[in-house]
């Protein structure tokens, strides 16, 4: 590849009361660039990315980013949107900008401000992620999407529940060493397998510990080629950067299968020359337990139909022989939807760069990352290691 990640910087995600995407964004933009050791007049492209579609009614913020220093002005800056996937398609465009050849520094933002609309506003506007013409009147918002898909593979193999607690208590005991996530508390698995007022049913087999929080928050990133990385203080280098795109109405595809996701690992296997032995840790996309369950079998962790082994025999905890989500993925660490791809590569490039903190694995040398659009209909994986 011919790109490297060189500085970061990130917000804690949550409920940020009078904040909203342009102070989010300024308290990221020069940060990274700084973390980076360089100016912000060395960045020669900016990439934005956020959802939007009606959570800020800043429809055109790309330029927001120039606010946090003159020194960004009269650079092309661009917005980026691939639903909750938007943070890695901003990152894939700057990229194929470093590819073209057509600058050393790339910036890229993800940020969401969520929470100032309605809950019955957020489910809505969530929605649009999904195909709005056979998807579109489903109760219960983007939850009852894989309510249902956790039904349909309950159906096909049998009750999950207890693999479903056990991946929720494993994230959120992971989130507990994670500074930036929203809920840093370790619910334990009884609380997460039982149903209770604090605890309901959601939609479908989904309660409410198997559903990703409503979040804002803001991650950024500073993207070299890797002859200029070198000369850097640190830099993690992609190994592979891969898109797959999958059909957008679930009634096209077997939707217990996420063959989009698994078509994305083997690519990113082949373009790096690994497997999924190879790497250390993965942070991939838990904006339900149920996906997590699912993206196990995707990328290779179990046969299809057998996630549970992973989740219940221990395979993906920190300690096991495959951690997954060691920031405490989506489901602790909150899905600010823009900003969640970006987040995600942030927190492998500090696990690489030994600098994840109390969250810190031994000696990690190779990071998978997946994160994804809709119900596995943009995929994207990243396979990360340090250049040095």
């Amino acid at each position: 590849m011919t790109a490297c990640i060189v500085g970061w910087s990130h917000t804690p995600f949550g409920k940020h009361e009078g904040e909203d995407v342009e102070s989010l964004i300024a308290k990221v933009a020069t940060q990274a660039v700084a973390d980076a050791g360089l100016e912000p007049q060395d960045i020669d492209e900016i990439v934005l990315g956020t959802y939007n579609e009606g959570f800020s009614p800043q429809g055109f913020p790309s330029s927001l980013v120039l606010q946090t220093s003159d020194a960004f002005r009269f650079k092309p800056a661009t917005r980026v949107e691939n639903a909750c996937a938007t943070g890695s398609a901003a990152i894939h465009q700057g990229l194929k900008t470093l590819e073209a050849r057509r600058g050393r520094f790339v910036l890229v933002v993800g940020v969401e401000k969520m929470t100032a609309l309605s809950g019955k506003l957020i489910g809505e506007t969530l929605l649009k992620a999904a195909y709005l013409k056979e998807e579109g009147e489903i109760e219960g918002g983007f939850a009852g999407v894989f309510g249902q898909i956790a039904n349909q593979y309950f159906q096909r193999h049998g009750d999950q529940s207890d693999a479903l607690a056990a991946i929720a208590a494993k994230n959120h005991a992971n989130g507990v060493a994670n500074p930036y996530a929203q809920m840093r508390k370790d619910l334990g698995y009884d609380f997460c397998r039982t149903e209770s007022e604090k605890n309901p049913y959601v939609a479908g087999p989904l309660k409410r510990t198997d559903c990703s929080l409503v979040s804002d928050g803001a991650a950024a990133l500073v993207l070299s080629d890797v002859e200029t990385a070198l000369t850097l203080d640190k830099a993690v280098i992609f190994r592979a950067a891969e898109q797959v795109n999958d059909y957008l109405p679930l009634s096209r595809r077997d939707i217990t299968l996420f063959e989009g996701c698994e078509v994305a690992w083997k690519q990113a296997h082949a373009a790096a020359g690994t497997k999924l032995d190879d790497l250390s840790f993965v942070e991939t996309h838990d904006c339900f337990t149920i996906a997590e369950l699912l993206e196990y079998e995707a990328m290779g962790l179990t046969p299809r139909g057998q996630g549970a082994r992973a989740a219940l025999e221990g395979w993906t905890r920190k300690d096991g022989r495959l951690p997954v989500n060691p920031s405490g993925g989506l489901k602790s660490k909150g899905h600010p939807i823009g900003a969640t791809g970006v987040s995600m590569h942030v927190m492998a490039s500090m696990q690489l760069t030994g600098q994840a903190g109390d969250m810190q694995l031994a000696d990690p040398k190779l990071a998978g990352i997946f994160n994804m659009g809709g119900a596995a209909v943009a995929n994207y994986v990243s396979i990360l290691e340090p250049l040095r």
